[in-house]
């Protein structure tokens, strides 16, 4: 979607013709050609012309029309004081935003007031509270490409978190941008943006800034010598366009450009670099001085979670059916106290350590406050009154904080020392850390608890922001105008008895300041020092020369002290400023601080077992799903050992028995052991898991017209292509999507690939029974099942893991348990004894021997011909269905077309 409207072409066509003010609006709109001009008229954001249209009906505000000397065209405007949320619905709308501020006073300007834009607001650069929806981390990306080698920096401008990596190949940088979930990235040259998944809005920003030399001095400028930061040019082109462009969206110098303008832009010949402001000229309102340090990784350094195993373990989103809300796995391990220790957790759980050292220091911790109950309450209860100091500290840095959210800061800065007090005695490596690295910034504190008053305006030019003795040429000030309305709140009584006129009034307005107020008929009795200032219909307003004397006195003193005030408080501001890494750095302890104490509380309250790392296997005893587990009233534990004996293991039952859910908990299990939590099991021994890789659930990718199947097998070739024998591998029911042969077919070949190849533990759900047979073949394939007992037409399920494979997979009874017509599923009990299969048998177990299964029915059906879809046919097609990913009307469609051409092809039963 081009949401660009560049400058308006009804004002281009008679440039000469405009007013200034228009004039001004059409040089905004020509320099921020990539965004949506709003522009500051008083109290509202107006857009004229084509840009009028388009918000009006987009806002759904009124399209007003405006005359002058240049015709009459479209207008349109916003209240400034509630402009964020008009903001965020051109954001939904795939618009980029250009505030256009007025940067003068109107009573100070003779001409034209002149205007600026002062920010950019853009989906991945957000720093507005009322914008960012969550206190989730907002990234920007950046993206460079050098032959087979790509360059990726992330930035969250609300925060200042800064990352940067390089990786070998597309399917390891798609791997990286599904960690972070960028919501906006700039793709330099000979970069793709396919990597970027739909919801990322791929942004364009001027191709110079990619160069290694402006990005190098971009990147040294805010970090020094990139050489000990950054391994090599793509991170650097990366990082330094990256900077450039977070600069731009706060005001700096513009270097984006639309689409359409890079190949105008590299034809134009060097006069025009004489018209542009270098990039080291921005204004110095547009450096994000809070942005002081960058975190250089090696992905290598953690598992491996792609978009695909993130979706499918459901570790940030529930994927219910039918839209049922749900909760995640974050939701359930998230008890932190603090936003900074929610993103802190959220961040290792896209992360999980594949470092044995790390990990257990984390387990240590958790393990140390798990045993102190009075420690880990003491801690949570403190916790949770600290504020999102790195989004604080940015807004300081950045200029755009108010008095209250200093107040915020040194509220949350008076928590340190209790924090620090509540460690003492701990013994764990990491918490005695965390101890010793809490700075209780105490001239900080000391700074602002002497400087702002405790309950402040919002405005910060409404005055009332220093504290009392802070300033004495402000005190001074302030005493004067006190002075000055102590003596006028006196006067109606003195006036009152010097004239004699008891209905005398003294009062104030904003256009005609103090007066006295006496009704006509005490007019005789006015003295003969008062001045006539105004005539009502019942009275004359006076003012007399002390009045009027006293009067300048406390405008001259409000308004000198007011100007004190605002220029003490950005002083204040500008200190604390100063010392944005400092409170960046607490702000990290804080946050790793609460995310331990989180995964302690969770551990304590749910019977979490720590887990013994460094084995050869998976071997868990009592596992359960973390998530399931509290929302079933009941929940069966089961084991798992996987290790050389047991490469694979195949997965067999009827659908609903627990198989998918087994295979997610000990994938999640594994997950939470290295992001350094307890895990719920009795007990775990594990190996280090490098990546887990997840081919679960089907789904069509209709947008790139790819079917069922074909994203199955997309997903199965990276597996193939990435797994080693370090990985965790989850299939379920793979070649689902095709015919039952040529799935049957894969399964047996993928099971023989990874056992005899790959190497990687594999839990493979199926309902081809006849692949089991391969554990007899291959001898580091196991079989498990989860039984089902049936009575009657009922079939209940204990979720019990056994040894062996199932011998059924009872999909008509639970197609009866679903809600199917109970017409089609009798219907489909009676094929089932017409094909010599156990149907309506009171009370015994279905069991069809192997050469009766699906593959038996093919042969049939092959053996047959052309006379139509036989009874065998139908029964393949039945059993291959995976009722646990079909909608009841799905299932009552398939069924119903079995039964209509069942009845059509009977003469051939």
């Amino acid at each position: 979607m081009d949401t660009a409207l560049g400058p308006p072409e009804k004002m281009a066509e008679r440039d000469d013709e405009l007013t200034p003010m228009l004039s001004q609006y059409y040089e905004l709109c020509s320099e921020y050609e990539d965004s949506l001009v709003l522009f500051q008229v008083g109290d509202f954001y107006e857009a004229f012309c084509e840009a009028a249209e388009a918000i009006s009906r987009l806002l759904e505000i009124t399209l007003t029309r405006r005359e002058d000397s240049t015709g009459t065209y479209p207008m349109a405007g916003i209240p400034i004081d509630n402009a964020e949320s008009y903001i965020e619905t051109l954001l939904d709308a795939g618009y980029r935003v250009a505030v256009a501020d007025q940067v003068e006073e109107p009573s100070q300007v003779s001409g034209v007031v002149d205007r600026a834009v002062t920010r950019i607001v853009t989906p991945g650069t957000l720093t507005e509270d009322e914008l960012l929806r969550t206190d989730d981390n907002n990234f920007v990306a950046a993206l460079t490409a050098d032959g087979g080698e790509y360059g990726l920096a992330l930035l969250d401008v609300s925060t200042g978190d800064f990352y940067a990596t390089a990786v070998g190949s597309a399917a390891a940088l798609r791997d990286e941008i599904s960690r972070f979930d960028p919501q906006e990235a700039i793709v330099g040259p000979n970069a793709d943006t396919e990597p970027f998944p739909d919801g990322c809005m791929v942004t364009p920003h001027d191709e110079r800034t990619f160069d290694h030399g402006q990005a190098r001095e971009q990147v040294c400028a805010y970090f020094g010598d990139t050489d000990r930061l950054l391994a090599g040019d793509v991170e650097v082109r990366a990082c330094g366009a990256l900077l450039s462009y977070a600069e731009y969206t706060r005001g700096g110098k513009h270097t984006a450009l639309a689409p359409d303008t890079f190949a105008r832009h590299a034809a134009e010949d060097s006069d025009r670099e004489t018209d542009q402001p270098d990039d080291a000229e921005a204004s110095e309102d547009a450096t994000l001085d809070y942005i002081n340090h960058l975190t250089r990784y090696d992905p290598q350094e953690y598992m491996v979670l792609d978009r695909v195993a993130i979706r499918s373990l459901e570790l940030f989103e529930r994927r219910t059916a039918h839209d049922q809300a749900g909760p995640a796995l974050v939701d359930v391990l998230d008890e932190t106290a603090c936003a900074l220790g929610s993103r802190e957790l959220k961040d290792w759980l896209r992360r999980p350590l594949i470092d044995r050292d790390a990990i257990e220091r984390r387990h240590d911790a958790v393990g140390e406050l798990v045993g102190d109950l009075r420690t880990r309450e003491a801690l949570r209860d403190l916790l949770r009154d600290v504020y999102d100091i790195e989004r604080l500290i940015s807004r300081v840095a950045r200029g755009r904080a108010n008095a209250r959210d200093l107040r915020s800061l040194k509220d949350t800065l008076d928590v340190v020392p209790d924090l620090r007090a509540a460690l003492d005695g701990v013994e764990t490596n990491a918490l005695v850390d965390l101890r010793t690295d809490l700075d209780e910034l105490a001239d900080v504190r000391e700074l602002i608890g002497a400087s702002i008053r405790p309950d402040p305006p919002t405005e910060v030019t409404d005055g009332g922001l220093i504290s009392e003795g802070y300033s004495d040429d402000l005190d001074e000030l302030r005493a004067t105008e006190r002075e000055g309305k102590a003596w006028i709140d006196d006067l109606e009584a003195r006036e009152r008895e010097r004239t004699g006129i008891d209905s005398l009034k003294v009062g104030h307005t904003s256009v005609h300041g103090y007066y006295i107020e006496v009704t006509n008929p005490n007019l005789d009795a006015v003295p003969d020092n008062y001045q006539r200032r105004q005539t009502l219909k019942n009275s004359e307003r006076f003012v007399t020369p002390e009045l009027k004397s006293r009067e300048d006195e406390i405008i001259s003193a409000e308004e000198r002290a007011d100007d004190l005030e605002y220029r003490l408080f950005t002083e204040v501001r500008a200190d604390v400023a100063a010392e944005s890494a400092r409170v960046q750095t607490v702000a990290e302890r804080i946050a790793e601080l609460d995310a331990l104490v989180s995964l302690a509380t969770v551990a304590a309250q749910h019977d979490y077992s720590r887990p013994e790392l460094g084995g050869e296997g998976i071997h868990i005893v009592g596992g359960r799903h973390p998530v399931v587990e509290r929302t079933e009233e009941q929940f069966v534990p089961n084991d798992a050992r996987l290790d050389g004996d047991a490469v694979v293991t195949i997965l067999t039952g009827p659908n609903m028995s627990g198989k998918s859910t087994y295979m997610r908990q000990v994938a999640l299990i594994v997950v939470l052991a290295q992001i350094g939590s307890f895990v719920p099991a009795e007990h775990a021994e594990l190996r280090l898991v490098d990546r887990v890789f997840t081919r679960v659930g089907a789904s069509d990718d209709i947008a790139s017209g790819k079917s069922t199947f074909m994203v199955e097998m997309t997903e199965l070739a990276e597996i193939l292509d990435s797994a080693t024998e370090r990985s965790l591998v989850l299939l379920d029911e793979v070649g689902r999507g095709t015919s039952t042969t040529d799935g049957l077919a894969i399964a047996q070949a993928l099971t023989e690939h990874v056992h005899d190849r790959t190497g990687a533990t594999t839990l493979f759900a199926t309902h081809h029974h006849d692949l089991t047979e391969i554990a007899g073949e291959l001898p580091r394939v196991v079989n498990r099942h989860f039984a089902a007992r049936r009575t009657g037409n009922e079939v209940s399920f204990d979720h019990q893991l056994s040894a062996g494979s199932a011998t059924a997979s009872y999909g008509v009874e639970v197609a009866s348990m679903a809600g199917v017509d109970a017409g089609v599923v009798e219907r489909a009990r009676e094929l089932l004894d017409e094909d010599g299969q156990p149907g309506n048998s009171k009370g015994s177990p279905a069991e069809p021997p192997a050469e009766d299964g699906i593959s038996a029915a093919v042969d049939e059906s092959a053996a047959i011909g052309d006379g139509g879809r036989t009874d065998a046919t139908a029964l393949a097609t039945l059993r291959d269905v995976n009722l646990a990913d079909t909608t009841p009307l799905e299932a009552l469609q398939l069924l119903d077309e079995l039964q209509r051409e069942l009845d059509g092809g009977s003469s051939s039963n």
